[in-house]
């Protein structure tokens, strides 16, 4: 098909915004998108959420039916799903797993647009070490991995198929020469920029001898909470990484982007926010250096490769779902959560038809934010209350955008499935840049045909609190068309041609999609008796392990399945 441009870009500042954090673009190129485009606000009931937080929700009158369990878990991410599967493995059935939301999953959700899959949040798994034995086990049980000469390797189905990663690096490097607003460059392959650059392999061997000087010997692994905790570690986790690094003497711009970078992909904030101990948790546990060599393993990292799927870990999520059956119960907000000398009453409310439920359970899991569990807990815990100052939950977009035919590409190394560009400036008031985006239909088997498919992903936790608010708030306040005009421009500045292209977009909005590890919260020993059973209430998050990835929900989802199975006077069985 001939591709067809729409002469609708316009230069200026026309829909930055007004106070604060969003007051002015550092951007010069506006972009406004085609008239009657569709889309709109997708996935996360944010009303339900806030009725609930707000007190706005009716109360119970005591007079509703009671349901009794043995066990109930509240929340339904990817903890929750796991303890269920757990409370299965051990043979516990009398079981129930409610959520306010009408899907299970948390943010690993997919979504369907125009009949194409594509992800709300979480999209990729990295092919586990021994270390992740829960989740390589059930991996393996899927047949999505497999052992071979030691280790484990990922189903060729499965894995992120070539070209996996590009890089637009503009002429200028970070503050890239604008022509109309529009960057000048090419794509090159990998994400780390200027690998071959003397300063930057000078900076970057600094940083291998800085780590290992650092970790004495620690071997940092997936699920964190599994590794014995050291005063080194805890030296770490007391200072941002941002400082640390300055310490160890590494400041080449293109490290310390792509550093900055790793920390927003997986802890949604920036190097300035998250503790030196979660920068090298990221290093040493799941990516390593990124460099491909064999320095690079030395330093703790490995690539055995990325699982992925056209909707992300959606895909995970339903073969933990599926089994539960009608065990779970969507659109049911938890109010109340009361401990009892012989079992827990949890208090709930239907978001569908506001009838009041109870329930009466031996055991309570609860798979939910730190935050949250508690608002829930009237009697309140000492753990809880001392982790709260040090609480703080990254802000996300997810845009799914449908480009209508054909879209043009800039030079270099051809569409990959995941497209970062090169920058630290952020776009139409937005101070912070992007994480770019992930071709959606890079997995499928065929030739794909028609239109183009892509996740733009913006992590806006940023380099302080008062970012993180901000962005927060701005996510509830602003139309989705003017969130939509702004990821449109963040394309532009490397696709002139493709705001023009998009027929639609649907956006995910997280206000509180991750912890963020800011310096303190891992090695505070709250959280570690938060592993530990609470009488009959089991914790069971991802938030238990002070930031969010599959692994680590997993595993102390299945966790708690066993701490209530050995509380109940069943042997232990293997996951």
């Amino acid at each position: 098909m001939t591709t067809r441009r729409r002469d609708v870009l316009r230069h200026g500042a026309a829909w930055c915004l007004g106070t604060g954090l969003l007051a002015g673009c550092r951007d010069a190129g506006v972009t406004t998108l085609r008239p009657g485009i569709a889309g709109g606000w997708v996935g996360a009931q944010v009303d339900r959420g806030h009725a609930w937080r707000d007190g706005r929700l009716p109360s119970s009158a005591g007079g509703e039916p009671v349901r009794r369990v043995h066990t109930l878990i509240v929340g339904a991410g990817v903890a929750g799903l796991s303890a269920g599967r757990g409370l299965m493995r051990a043979g516990i059935d009398d079981f129930a797993l409610i959520d306010l939301e009408d899907d299970p999953g948390g943010n690993a959700r997919g979504h369907q647009i125009q009949g194409m899959r594509c992800p709300l949040g979480a999209h990729y798994l990295p092919v586990p070490d021994d270390g992740a034995e829960d989740v390589a086990a059930w991996l393996a049980e899927l047949g999505l991995i497999r052992r071979q000469a030691g280790r484990w390797v990922g189903d060729e189905r499965h894995l992120v198929h070539s070209p996996q990663e590009r890089l637009f690096v503009p002429d200028g490097g970070l503050s890239p020469p604008q022509a109309n607003g529009f960057w000048r460059g090419r794509w090159q392959e990998g994400l780390v920029p200027g690998a071959e650059d003397p300063a930057m392999r000078a900076d970057l061997h600094r940083l291998r001898h800085a780590m290992a000087a650092a970790l004495s010997g620690v071997r940092l692994r997936l699920p964190t909470w599994r590794t014995p905790w050291s005063a080194q570690l805890t030296a770490l986790d007391q200072v941002t990484f941002a400082d640390w690094l300055s310490r160890q003497g590494v400041r080449t711009r293109e490290l310390l982007w792509w550093l900055d970078y790793a920390c927003r992909d997986d802890y949604g904030a920036g190097l300035s926010r998250v503790s030196a101990w979660a920068g090298l948790q990221y290093l040493a546990s799941r990516h390593g250096l990124g460099m491909g060599d064999d320095e690079g393993a030395d330093a703790g990292g490995r690539d055995a490769g990325l699982l992925t799927w056209a909707e992300g870990n959606a895909s995970l999520v339903r073969r933990l779902a599926d089994p539960l059956g009608e065990r779970w119960h969507g659109g049911l907000v938890a109010t109340r959560v009361e401990v009892g000398l012989h079992d827990v009453s949890v208090s709930a409310v239907s978001a569908v038809d506001g009838r009041a439920w109870r329930w009466q359970a031996r055991h309570v899991i609860l798979a939910l934010p730190l935050t949250m569990a508690w608002r829930l807990l009237p009697q309140g815990m000492p753990a809880l209350a001392a982790l709260r100052p040090l609480l703080s939950q990254a802000p996300w977009l997810v845009s799914n955008i449908v480009l209508d035919e054909a879209a043009p590409d800039r030079t270099g190394v051809p569409m990959a499935w995941d497209n970062v560009p090169f920058s630290q400036q952020g776009v139409g008031g937005v101070p912070m840049p992007s994480l770019g985006y992930v071709n959606a239909r890079h997995q499928d088997l065929s030739q794909p045909t028609g239109p183009r498919l892509l996740t733009h992903y913006w992590a806006l936790g940023g380099q302080s609190a008062e970012q993180t608010l901000a962005m927060r708030r701005a996510l509830l306040a602003d139309d989705w068309r003017t969130w939509a005009a702004r990821v449109a421009a963040d394309l532009a500045r490397v696709h002139p041609e493709w705001p023009a292209l998009i027929e639609r977009m649907d956006l995910m909005r997280w206000g509180h999609a991750m912890a963020i590890p800011v310096p303190g919260l891992r090695s505070h020993a709250a959280l570690a008796a938060l592993w530990r059973p609470q009488g009959r209430l089991h914790f069971a998050h991802s938030d238990l392990s002070a930031y969010s990835v599959f692994e680590e929900a997993f595993s102390h989802g299945l966790r708690a399945a066993q701490s209530v199975a050995a509380a109940s006077g069943i042997s232990r069985r293997t996951a």
